[in-house]
């Protein structure tokens, strides 16, 4: 057989930085990353696309970014910012990453300028699809605003926007250049958004690093108190093991293994029947409520360790079942994520469950009766934090 054979690899390198008021004219450290990447004899632009939620919280940010780039002559700011919702909305509508490609055009934005991207999870998400596709690669610049992004989806490589109703259905994988988590953006959250990130910090502690986990259950009440230096600990520790994830194995996920996708694939089939009403780190505590008792219940988990586990999510303020999730027959829509969560990848259904606190174990089948056994114990935990709490 005659055939001709090439092989190469490409190299990716990212940082994420830890700041405080990026846009703040004593601020340098979004200044000197820019400064460190220009390119002689071109004009570097910036764009940028802000979420909209933000916006109304940080009214003055538009004029703060405008008087950051104001002197700033390694670059060249594109004056008018696009502005889109936040949520799950932003990806399911095809009219906002429309709206992003047309900027990009207009604007004349090239693979040597720079999406930068202000905003949660979603609509990260949604501008590092858009900025990947428009010729054929534009560099983007992540900057998260909530305890989720910065902390998990953020720090990552994948981006991705809703089809069909399925979540992240079209995507890509396309590492930005530079991550900045700025705690500033985290004052203004709500009490659901700040809890909602700490869902997946206690989900890669639990898969990764008991030490941490362990941290998590000590600190629990300063986290819910929201203190500033114990909610950075946690996004730092839990961005720097994501990260160390991504370098370790399977970072554009060739084979049909998610590992860092412990209880997901219910979470994400519950956001989509909730019709996004439940945000992704409420559906990913119940995720991982339903896999740690079905870890136990098959006999890889202790029980009182699951048990431990699911009162850390109680403590942390988070429902762990729903009507919506609950398993009652086989045709329940919530058991409809399993085969979808095996066609994201393709091959075999293959699902991360715990053998211990900080080992995960990966399995390619579950059991309907033990997963409706699991579903009805979650139902029992629950009611009884509520009896407790009337009480």
């Amino acid at each position: 057989m005659d055939y001709l054979e090439q092989s190469f690899s490409v190299n990716f390198d990212y940082k994420v930085y830890f700041t405080s008021g990026i846009f703040e004219i004593s601020n340098k450290d979004f200044e000197n990353f820019l400064r460190e990447r220009t390119v002689p004899l071109t004009t570097q632009k910036i764009l940028f696309v802000i979420d909209e939620g933000v916006l109304n919280k940080h009214p003055e940010l538009t004029n703060a970014i405008r008087s950051y780039f104001k002197n700033n002559d390694s670059i060249s700011l594109v004056k008018e910012m696009v502005v889109i919702p936040g949520g799950e909305k932003a990806k399911n509508n095809s009219v906002y990453f429309d709206s992003i490609i047309k900027s990009i055009d207009v604007n004349a934005i090239d693979r040597h300028s720079y999406v930068a991207a202000i905003g949660g999870g979603s609509v990260l998400d949604l501008i590092g699809y858009a900025s990947a596709v428009a010729h054929r690669g534009i560099k983007h610049i992540r900057i998260p605003t909530t305890v989720l992004s910065q902390n998990d989806s953020g720090v990552g490589v994948k981006n991705g926007i809703n089809y069909n109703c399925k979540k992240n259905f079209i995507g890509n994988f396309a590492p930005p250049v530079a991550v900045f988590n700025d705690d500033l953006f985290l004052e203004t959250l709500s009490e659901r958004d700040w809890r909602s990130g700490i869902a997946e910090a206690i989900k890669v502690g639990l898969i990764k690093d008991a030490d941490f986990y362990y941290w998590i259950e000590e600190n629990v009440e300063k986290l819910m108190s929201r203190d500033r230096e114990t909610m950075n600990y946690l996004i730092r520790r839990c961005a720097a093991l994501h990260l160390q994830h991504i370098a370790s194995g399977d970072p554009f996920e060739l084979g049909s293994s998610r590992p860092l996708d412990f209880g997901h694939w219910s979470a994400h089939k519950l956001e989509q029947l909730s019709e996004f009403k439940i945000l992704h780190g409420e559906a990913v505590a119940m995720g991982i409520a339903l896999d740690t008792i079905y870890s136990a219940l098959s006999g890889r988990l202790l029980m009182e360790k699951a048990e431990r586990i699911i009162q850390l999510l109680l403590n942390t303020g988070f429902e762990i079942t729903n009507p919506l999730f609950e398993v009652l027959d086989e045709n329940s829509d919530i058991l409809k994520g399993l085969q979808e969560f095996r066609e994201h990848l393709g091959g075999q259904l293959t699902v991360m469950l715990l053998a211990d606190i900080g080992i995960g174990e990966e399995v390619h089948d579950l059991n309907f009766s033990l997963l409706k056994v699991a579903s009805q114990k979650l139902s029992e935990y629950q009611h009884s934090m509520i009896d407790k709490i009337k009480n």
